[in-house]
This record gives C-alpha cells, structure tokens and sequence, in this order.
C-alpha cells in the first residue's frame, strides 16, 4: 500500500496524517519548517497556534463550535485530545496553553508508528506517482505552491487578513485597576482580567486609535479584503465611536470592584499559557506599528506599565473557491488524488480548520483501502462544515466561514423557531454523528 502524502503540518495537516495513520495507512507529513520560516509562527513544533489561544466556546449544546469540539472528540481527534490536556481556564471556552499544546500534537505524531515526518518545502504540486495527497499548507501558503494551484485549477486564489493579538505580562498589570471576572462569573468566575475605562478614557482611547500610525501595506496587500470575524482594532474602531465597546469592548455582565458598577467600557485578557505569566488582549488584533500599540494599549487603565510579550500583528490568508473546485470527498476535481484541508479550503477556524483536516484524513485512507467513503450526515456539525465549503455555499461570492447553527438543515416544522433550537439541533447532532460512526466502525 502506498502512502498518503500531507503537506503542511498546522492543526488541519497534524490532524489528517493522525486520521489517516489511525485507520491503518502510511503517512509521510511534510513540513517547512524550521528551514523556512513564515511571517506568523514563531517555533517550529506541528500545530503551532499563531493567533489566539482561544478554541473558542465548548459548550456543546448551545454553541456550534462547542458541538464541534464534541463531534470532534467522539472521532477521535488529536487536537481535541490534545487541547484537553493543556487546557487553561477560561469561562466556558476552551483555551490552552499554546506551546504546551504543540508539544503534544508533534510528539503524538513523532512517536505514531505509521507517520514518518520530514523537514522540507514543497514549492509545488506533487508528481502523480505520490498517489494520494492532502494539501493542509494553509494561510501561509508558498507563492510558488499558490501558483501551481491556480496554474492547474484555473481559478485565482482569493486573500484575506489574520489578525495576531499582542500578549502581555501578568507581572506588569496593575490590579489596583484591573480585576478577574467572567462575563456573568461565567465557568470558574474569574478567568479574565478585566480593565476597564470611564467614557472620557474610551473617547481618548478611541482616537488614538484612529490616529495610530499604522504598518503600511505591501503592493499585494493593497485590495485584501479583512475576514469580518477577525477584524483588526482599529477598523472596527473606525466603523463608529461606539462599536467597540458594543464588540471587543462590551462591559455587560461585569461589575469595578471599586465601585461596584458596571464600566462604560472594558478590556479583557484571556490567560495564553498554563503558568499564567501570559495574558492576551481578547479581540485586540491590530495592524498599528509595534511603538504605536505600545503608546496606545498603555492608555488603558490597568495597563499603564504594561510589558508585552508579542505585539499585534496581521498576516495573509490564501483560501480557494471550495465549491467551484472540490467535490463531496474534499479531492480536487480536475486532480482526484489531490485533496484540500484547513483553511485553505474556505473555512475559518482553529477547530473548523482541524475538523476539514480530520474529515480528509479519513476519506483519503477509506480510499486507500478500498472503502466506501461516506460523509458525516449534514445534521452533524462536521457535516454541515463540510457540505457548506462544497455544495452549499455560493461559488460565486465565496468567503471564510467559521461553524454555526446557520449551516444546519432546520429542524422539522414548528420547533425551528424554539427557544430549544439550539440544544435540539445539537442533540440531533450527536445522534447521527454517533450512528455514523458506528457504521464507518462496522465497514472497517
């Protein structure tokens, strides 16, 4: 049996190479990096998080990632296994620490008995006699593969930017301002550090913001459109006075210790790493040069003094057009051998990114040997994903989607519009996820 090639080793790549080993293939998992580097990632272990920490809500019956966290774990994924070994707290999300997290993920594979993982580039598509191939290289995809996509698909690669949110210091926060609370004392009650601002501190805040020198754009940057779910501060901030302290900024469900009152406006930060030394700025990507976010961000009460870690920064993120370009089973139409995973293929996500490299993983070593390949039912989360990037969405206006409640087929007349909907489609989710899984058991 030959063996299936992955090219790229983030979160999508680590997790189709573990799907595919686990069902009995060979896997070669190729990876860049240390000998290239990229823009964004800063070591060189598999899975490496490079914005957030964050794999957002994982509250399975209300939330669509959660139920994708879920659906996930019932399938045996590796990131999911090995972000609930790091896990940080954070409220009802699932947060990890980061490096901790990639050391699980790349020793997992290290050690898997049918993953052989080589350091190098793959500048272009691989030759037939590879046979099954799963393209996983994701926003950072290399110009030279990029053109060869395009070259052999005949459709233009679409771009848009990643944002990075700058990390602080815990040392360096002032909590004689600050304090730990969720929203609603939401989880453990206190999982975030909270900073807020009176409404003569936000305005000033604010047009510093718009003010704020910022890092120029490169000549094919110049017409990349900004992925609305990611949106750098300071275009958001420039939509309106009061659209951050509706968004990032919101004080609802919060209370100043101080005073007991709820703030005009606040910043949050989200612990980054398990001994708590690390906090990120929740929803503060930004593309303001690095001495601006310093001038900026230190008018906020609380973090007068602050340290940073890492400063914000933004990045390009190269997607084709799923539906116009895959078929049901992510393989390539004009190149069946090839398949697309992660974020390449349109959707957005940490979690969504992994999930797409799952599916792959699993359809390509079903091919492998011999077996059917049937998909996730659209009732499930991985389904919905999956039918949304090929079949559903609109080739034509294509754009990043992350998982949600939206992409799901309606639950029959009457209980759609129930207050219930979402723990409804969630347990039909489960349901037919499991009665999936247990025929794709029986066929093995």
């Amino acid at each position: 049996m030959r063996s299936i090639h992955v090219i790229g080793g983030g979160l999508a790549g680590s997790e189709a190479a573990f799907q595919a080993a686990e069902a009995g293939c060979h896997v070669v998992l190729h990876e860049m990096r240390p000998h290239t580097a990229t823009d964004a990632h800063q070591g060189d272990g598999l899975a490496e998080l490079v914005c957030s920490n964050s794999l957002r809500s994982d509250d399975a019956m209300n939330n669509a990632v959660g139920l994708l966290h879920e659906e996930m774990r019932r399938a045996g994924s590796l990131i999911l296994r090995s972000a609930d070994t790091v896990r940080l707290p954070a409220g009802g999300a699932l947060a990890v620490d980061r490096q901790a997290f990639s050391h699980a993920v790349t020793e997992a594979l290290r050690r898997h008995p049918r993953v052989e993982i080589r350091r190098e580039q793959i500048t272009r598509l691989p030759p037939e006699d590879w046979g099954s191939t799963i393209i996983a290289t994701g926003p950072l995809t290399a110009p030279s593969l990029a053109a060869a996509i395009t070259e052999v698909t005949g459709e233009s690669a679409l771009s848009f930017f990643d944002a990075i949110a700058p990390i602080v210091y815990h040392d360096s926060i002032n909590f004689e301002i600050a304090w730990m609370q969720s929203r609603y004392d939401k989880g453990d009650g206190a999982d975030y550090i909270n900073c807020p601002l009176s409404e003569d501190e936000y305005r000033r805040f604010v047009a510093a913001l718009l003010a704020g020198e910022k890092t120029e754009f490169k000549e094919w940057e110049a017409s990349t459109p900004y992925f609305e779910g990611c949106l750098p501060i300071e275009v958001m901030a420039a939509r309106g006075a009061d659209t951050l302290r509706f968004g990032p900024m919101k004080p609802v469900g919060l209370c100043d210790p101080r005073h007991g009152r709820r703030p005009f406006a606040v910043v949050q930060l989200r612990q980054d790493n398990a001994l708590g030394t690390l906090w990120n700025m929740v929803g503060f990507q930004t593309k303001l040069r690095h001495s601006e976010q310093t001038r900026i961000f230190r008018m906020i009460p609380g973090l007068e003094n602050a340290s940073f870690a890492r400063l914000g920064g933004l990045h390009r993120n190269t997607f084709i057009n799923s539906p116009a370009l895959l078929d049901e089973s992510l393989r390539l139409k004009q190149r069946p051998l090839l398949r697309f995973a992660g974020q390449i293929t349109g959707v957005e996500g940490y979690v969504e990114s992994a999930a797409i490299g799952l599916l792959a993983g699993r359809f390509a070593a079903a091919e492998q040997m011999g077996r059917a390949l049937v998909s996730p039912p659209p009732t499930t989360a991985l389904g919905a994903l999956l039918r949304h990037i090929t079949l559903n969405a609109d080739a034509k206006s294509f754009q990043p989607m992350n998982v949600n409640f939206g992409l799901f087929p309606d639950l029959e007349a009457g209980r759609s519009k129930s207050r219930a909907r979402k723990p409804e489609l969630s347990a039909r989710a489960l349901a037919d996820l499991d009665r999936w899984l247990a025929a794709e058991g029986a066929a093995c």
